[in-house]
């Protein structure tokens, strides 16, 4: 089982909220600007026009004939403060603003979060599929995507068996979109869940008390994926990070 103390979780927590507290953390993000939306190819608060090339983003500055492409997931661009990236969903290109200036960032107070509780660090199993497969779900700006898993998690509360679908990560780490009882009540709609690589037999540690928000309830401009069927969990899951604080 896991050797993490309640005061590693409490460390834990200060650096969470330090990192999303950063200058171009998750709650400056203040737009997602999709090209194919982007009227005469312009962004509201940049200069100039801004349109798909054989699969980049090209900018043409205003008057003095500057030009210059932005690789889909690749560095960003500035313009004052505000950072510029690309990226793509699906094939479809978008632009992110990330600004320091935010009005969420200015009136973060912290992330609530429930009481750490040993009783939610559990001994689970991944199972991984024989194929990846994709599974179509709504996201957060109203959108159906395809989300990759790749395998399922297996773990027992209260005497009974439960599971998730979840992705490997390219560190081998386990990732899913989970929700419960609580959602949308005590804590955010759904939630974020990661655990260690597992084992070479699948074992794995299973920490509630480390459940995310995921970064759409930082802010609007995020299109996290809803969970997919059969990750809502059947019961109240009081643990991990539950809402954002304001001031």
């Amino acid at each position: 089982m896991s050797s993490e103390t309640e005061q590693d979780w409490k460390n834990w927590r200060e650096r969470r909220a330090e990192s999303v507290a950063a200058p171009y953390g998750p709650l400056a993000l203040t737009g997602t600007y999709w090209l194919a939306d982007a009227e005469d190819g312009k962004i509201p608060g940049l200069p100039g026009e801004w349109r798909e090339q054989d699969g980049s983003v090209v900018h043409q500055g205003d008057g003095d004939g500057v030009f210059g492409r932005l690789e889909p997931e690749g560095e960003p661009v500035l313009f004052g403060e505000k950072r510029i990236v690309a990226i793509d969903r699906e094939g479809l290109l978008a632009l992110r603003i990330w600004d320091p200036a935010s009005d969420a960032r200015r009136d973060f107070a912290g992330i609530g979060a429930f009481d750490y509780d040993e009783r939610w660090v559990v001994p689970a199993v991944f199972r991984p599929y024989p194929e990846g497969r994709a599974v179509r779900v709504p996201h957060a700006d109203g959108r159906e995507r395809g989300l990759g898993v790749s395998g399922e998690l297996a773990f027992t509360v209260d005497g009974t068996e439960h599971t998730l679908a979840v992705a490997v990560e390219e560190d081998g780490t386990l990732w899913g979109v989970i929700a419960d009882a609580t959602s949308g009540r005590s804590s955010y709609r759904f939630r974020f869940l990661r655990t260690p690589a597992p084992a070479a037999d699948g074992r794995v540690v299973l920490d509630f008390n480390r459940t995310l928000l995921p970064p759409c309830a930082f802010a609007d401009a995020f299109v996290c994926p809803f969970p997919p069927p059969g990750n809502t969990l059947p019961f109240a899951l009081e643990a991990g990070e539950s809402k954002v604080l304001t001031s």
